[in-house]
């Protein structure tokens, strides 16, 4: 059994960790890695970077099919679907290669196996099982970054079997291109597959519990997306639960219980869960050292600290918002606070940007109009269409529309909504107008180029004082 010192282990390898462990070995603290499946993570061998490979398949698809509208000539449009998943592992592949590289340009050791903690001081002892035996590292300091799984609900049928109902993970290398999907959740992940699969020719229904899809969302949003979703052929059904799910030889009848009270049978070739996630905690000793879960995820302080001397946890295990930016934050900020540099801040929840891929793209940054208003803010709304954008025509996307939230009496941009071609990429400028507590004069003498879809999120700030030029 071998035994290893360090400053700094790391447990789990995604994008909250291997940034983490980045960082610890920059502040040259001696850092080990531990990860028991693939580096990177869920995130860039089964997530975020998959996902958007497929949907940049969908994307292109489209354009092809309105190539007339271009004055293009495509004919026979079609698709091969083992290629298309083809095309998203390899770009896995690569990046997970590329993480790889990074461990060894930080001089990082890697192990890779199945860790679990142990009472031991200053910090949690970690046993390692890996493919050659036992390994245990003690170390000061121990950061877990275990992640996170798709929900499931057994007592409902609401539990994937990997062939006719599916999570994310299924979702991504299918074995049929579905004839009819039911996609139950309408969150960033199942809106997403909705659009990849939609625009490839499933017919989808999108069942949500709560009153309108994208919950997280600001409301008006929400109500343009599910205008532009069911104009592209989505079936929504809001204010509705599965209530079972009965497999058959060759499909799913999910009953669905209406916001009527009804209740209604759909068949599908295939079914994805996308009702939440919850943490990986079983299974890595946390109740030996002492370290508190609540609803399935690791309980923290605002440094990132469980409570158990030494043990910290980021990222999707200590709860959402569930993104990978985020974790790369939490991971960065636990490590400075360890490393007692000056001048580290604790995460501020409403100045992380969140996109969802889907067509058309949202994205958002900081509190809705309701939130903002619940608050006790008097505020100034600000609107701006894409089709009184030049950029936006020209690029055959006049959908859209972007919403700025500003506060009365200082000024403060408190949030910024987006939905149309390419917001995902926008919503950067208003992420960091939130950072530097930019107010509405900031961004009115901020000179964006023309023509640009930028030049919407000017004329969003200038509509909430009244100055709007383009419409």
């Amino acid at each position: 059994m071998a035994e290893k010192t360090c400053d700094v282990v790391v447990i789990g390898a995604g994008p909250g960790g291997y940034v983490a462990a980045i960082r610890a070995a920059q502040l040259k603290m001696k850092t080990i890695i531990v990860e028991r499946e693939h580096l990177g993570g869920v995130c860039l061998n089964w997530g975020c970077i998959p996902t958007k490979a497929l949907l940049r398949t969908a994307e292109v698809y489209t354009n092809m099919k309105h190539a007339g509208e271009f004055g293009l000539r495509a004919e026979k449009i079609g698709f091969d679907l083992d290629a298309v998943v083809k095309r998203s592992r390899n770009v896995a592949g690569k990046l997970s290669g590329g993480i790889g590289y990074l461990m060894k340009k930080n001089k990082i050791e890697v192990v890779m196996g199945a860790a679990k903690l142990e009472k031991g001081a200053p910090a949690p002892t970690v046993r390692v099982a890996t493919k050659n035996g036992e390994e245990v590292i003690r170390a000061k300091h121990v950061i877990l970054a275990t992640g996170a799984r798709a929900r499931t609900i057994p007592s409902a049928g609401l539990e994937a079997d990997g062939k006719f109902i599916w999570t994310a993970k299924e979702a991504m290398v299918p074995d049929i291109m579905p004839k009819n999907l039911l996609v139950i959740g309408s969150g960033a992940i199942g809106i997403e597959f909705a659009s990849f699969y939609n625009a490839l020719g499933s017919s989808v229904t999108v069942v949500e519990m709560l009153d309108r899809i994208l919950p997280a969302e600001d409301e008006e949003i929400s109500a343009f997306a599910e205008k532009r979703f069911s104009k592209l052929g989505m079936k929504i059904l809001t204010g509705a639960s599965v209530e079972k799910l009965d497999k058959g030889k060759s499909s799913v009848k999910a009953s669905v219980k209406t916001k009527d009270g009804g209740t209604q049978t759909i068949e599908a070739d295939r079914v994805i869960l996308a009702i939440g996630i919850t943490g990986n905690v079983e299974n890595i000793g946390l109740e030996a050292v002492g370290a508190k879960v609540d609803r399935g995820h690791v309980v923290v302080d605002e440094w990132l600290r469980t409570g158990a001397p030494g043990l910290y946890a980021i990222g999707d295990l200590v709860g959402a918002p569930w993104l990978a930016h985020k974790a790369s934050h939490e991971g960065v900020i636990c490590v400075e606070k360890i490393a007692g540099l000056a001048g580290v801040h604790p995460m501020d929840v409403t100045k992380i940007p969140g996109c969802t891929y889907s067509n058309p793209q949202i994205a958002s940054v900081g509190l809705t109009e309701a939130k903002a208003k619940a608050a006790g803010k008097k505020v100034k709304v600000g609107r701006f269409p894409f089709n009184g954008n030049g950029k936006a025509i020209a690029l055959g996307e006049p959908e859209g529309m972007v919403k700025t939230v500003f506060d009365e009496a200082t000024g403060e941009l408190l949030g910024a909504h987006m939905i149309g071609a390419e917001v995902t990429e926008l919503i950067q400028g208003y992420a960091i107008a939130r950072a530097m507590e930019g107010t509405e004069e900031d961004l009115m003498h901020t000179i964006f180029p023309h023509p640009t879809l930028s030049e919407m999120m000017h004329e969003a700030t200038l509509d909430a004082y009244g100055r709007v030029i383009h419409i």
